[in-house]
């Protein structure tokens, strides 16, 4: 454990940035899957000069973001130990939770007797049992919906029990308790990492989902660190779907967004607020709007608009801060694939008390991140190998 503490850290996670196949991806239907890099090659070229000052184009090889020579922030790559390829697994394993075995899956819907199960708890009927894009499910859906009044349920390649209806047929509170009931249903041999609540509003041809999405995630196991931290008096922030991931397990404030942008706002927000603490904060819309929907040309346009804002967060750090910008796991908008790919993720940390230009390699644990941020604030976490002592000046 280092003496030395640091006041403030910041962890910004873009959701499904992969940057790599796993040796394993081929066990997952992931090979040659790079989200990063082939997104880069579908748009000739990103245009990222401020992550490729961190050292961003050092990691791997990315069209239009060269490698360059002196590296603003220390950096490398890490592999993910748990098996799975999921937002859940992917998080809780950088709060240092290995998972000796993936979350259950349904490729072929939930079993009958489930869904009956389900209804009878609700209430009503429901519609859809199947594997589906979120955005397509609704479309051809959504109108028998509207006019039975019987909920969405879906689900996909990922460990989730997805719920969708429109706003002004079921109200949210109503969506919020079904959800409810489907998380208290899928535990022991049917236990999910979600159920979502997939609101949205509109008429047929013209559906949206709105920002009232809910998740409700397993609780997960202690220790971890951001109960760790929470323990140790150090404040910790979540921005986005943050709380939700953790079932608001170790996390003291919580902000929900609408979008990137409004993420990064509320990161800025909690950052000119709080000169101490962990602040957590998640993208979505990588993987949400352009990675799922296969959009390799919305995704790089989403980068980009991260990276005209990364200077913004570079200024509004503290002198006693470090900044961690990192992935959950990839989603290849290139491949047939619509789902989440088994990848590496990107590591860059920055700050006033890191040295720049470390090269970290590749990291055999998102867990890593977990003993780091435990060295940093002075709170002693087993799990992973802390790679504090090889940045911090």
């Amino acid at each position: 454990m280092l003496e030395k503490k640091i006041k403030r850290v910041t962890v910004i996670i873009l959701d499904s940035v992969g940057v790599g196949e796993l040796p394993d991806a081929a066990d997952y239907g992931d090979t040659g899957s790079n989200t990063l890099a082939n997104v880069a090659k579908a748009v000739k070229g990103l245009k990222l000069p401020n992550l490729g000052q961190l050292g961003l184009g050092n990691i791997l090889d990315v069209e239009g973001v060269p490698p360059v020579p002196q590296p603003r922030a220390a950096y490398g790559k890490m592999a993910e130990t748990s098996p799975g390829k999921d937002t859940t697994t992917g998080h809780w394993e950088m709060a240092g939770i290995i998972l000796e075995k993936p979350f259950r899956t349904y490729p072929q819907g939930f079993p009958r007797e489930l869904i009956e199960e389900f209804e009878k708890r609700i209430g009503r009927k429901s519609l859809g049992n199947v594997v589906a894009s979120g955005t397509q499910i609704i479309e051809e859906l959504g109108r028998e919906h509207m006019s039975t009044g019987r909920p969405i349920v879906y689900t996909s390649a990922d460990s989730v029990f997805q719920i969708a209806a429109h706003e002004e047929v079921i109200p949210l509170e109503e969506l919020y308790r079904m959800c409810q009931i489907a998380r208290e249903m899928l535990v022991d041999e049917h236990q999910v990492g979600r159920v979502i609540a997939r609101p949205f509003l509109g008429q047929p041809g013209s559906f949206k989902r709105t920002s009232n999405r809910h998740d409700y995630a397993v609780t997960p196991p202690v220790p971890n660190l951001l109960v760790s931290l929470q323990e140790a008096g150090i404040k910790t922030m979540g921005v986005g779907k943050i709380y939700d991931i953790f079932a608001g397990q170790g996390v003291s404030e919580k902000v929900t967004t609408r979008d990137n942008m409004d993420g990064v706002d509320q990161t800025l927000r909690f950052m000119r607020t709080n000169p101490e603490g962990l602040i957590m904060a998640n993208l979505v819309e990588y993987d949400s709007l352009y990675g799922h929907r296969n959009d390799a040309r919305g995704y790089a346009n989403a980068l980009e608009d991260f990276d005209r804002r990364l200077p913004e967060i570079l200024a509004a750090m503290l002198p006693q801060e470090v900044l961690l910008i990192t992935a959950d796991h990839g989603c290849d908008p290139t491949t047939p694939s619509t789902d989440h790919s088994r990848e590496y993720v990107p590591l860059l940390v920055f700050g006033a008390p890191v040295k720049g230009g470390v090269n970290l390699g590749i990291r055999s644990s998102f867990a890593d991140v977990a003993a780091t941020l435990g060295d940093f604030f002075g709170v002693p976490f087993k799990t992973g190998t802390s790679f504090a002592p090889k940045i911090l000046l």
